[in-house]
């Protein structure tokens, strides 16, 4: 039987962070199996331009069948399974290396918009069903998050790698994160684990989407 693989990428800490949450999850998940699938998990730069130069080296190298990007939100209380990646970078702060692009195309030569390829309503519907909270969001920002999800699907796009399902989770900080953070809201690292764990196993699992209310007024 052949072996898929589902590449799950964390960042390195940024703004001053002792951790990054997103790291933390998924080098957890490294090396397990669900069902027919191995997990790999890279961390990647919190850079413009470089982290999507990192992410495109690992899709060459790995050939996964599944890649799920997760990031941290602070300030979010779920995890918020992203719809859509803009052909934007319009930094509120400095990158890890000090750029701060300001209203500048990802991708020249790119859509305005790509589109999750992942299961994402019923992503959200297994996650709520295991505990954990769980959103569908309509924006990931125009950080570096955004950044890598826009250049993860221009990446699988250019490939002409359509059997390849691509797209990004962002989640809360951890507890002793929020402590620095008055009023902060926060999930525990072990919660975090098992809703990428469910996540990767729905996507696996899952042909086509459910068709559900996810959107929000706001």
């Amino acid at each position: 039987m052949t072996t898929r693989t589902v590449l799950l990428t964390g960042f390195e800490p940024f703004e001053s962070e002792p951790v990054n949450p997103s790291w933390e999850a998924v080098r957890a998940l490294d090396g397990e199996r669900v069902g027919d699938a191995v997990i790999v998990a890279r961390q990647l730069p919190c850079v413009f331009g470089r982290a999507i130069e990192a992410m495109a080296a690992l899709v060459e190298s790995l050939r996964p069948d599944v890649v799920i990007a997760v990031g941290q939100a602070g300030g979010r209380t779920e995890l918020s399974v992203e719809r859509v990646a803009i052909n934007v970078d319009d930094a509120r702060i400095a990158d890890n290396a000090g750029a701060q692009p300001i209203d500048m195309a990802i991708a020249d030569d790119g859509p305005t918009a790509y589109f999750s390829t992942l299961p994402i309503k019923a992503i959200v519907r297994d996650l709520r069903a295991a505990g954990v909270p769980a959103m569908v969001s309509q924006t990931a920002g125009t950080f570096v998050c955004n950044h890598v999800f826009y250049g993860l699907m221009h990446v699988l796009a250019q490939r002409g790698a359509a059997g390849v399902r691509g797209g990004f989770i962002h989640i809360p900080y951890l507890p002793e994160q929020a402590a620095n953070h008055p009023g902060a809201p926060s999930l525990a690292l072990d919660t975090l684990i098992a809703g990428l764990r469910v996540a990767v196993a729905t996507t696996l699992s899952t042909g086509t989407d459910i068709r559900e209310q996810g959107g929000q007024l706001h």
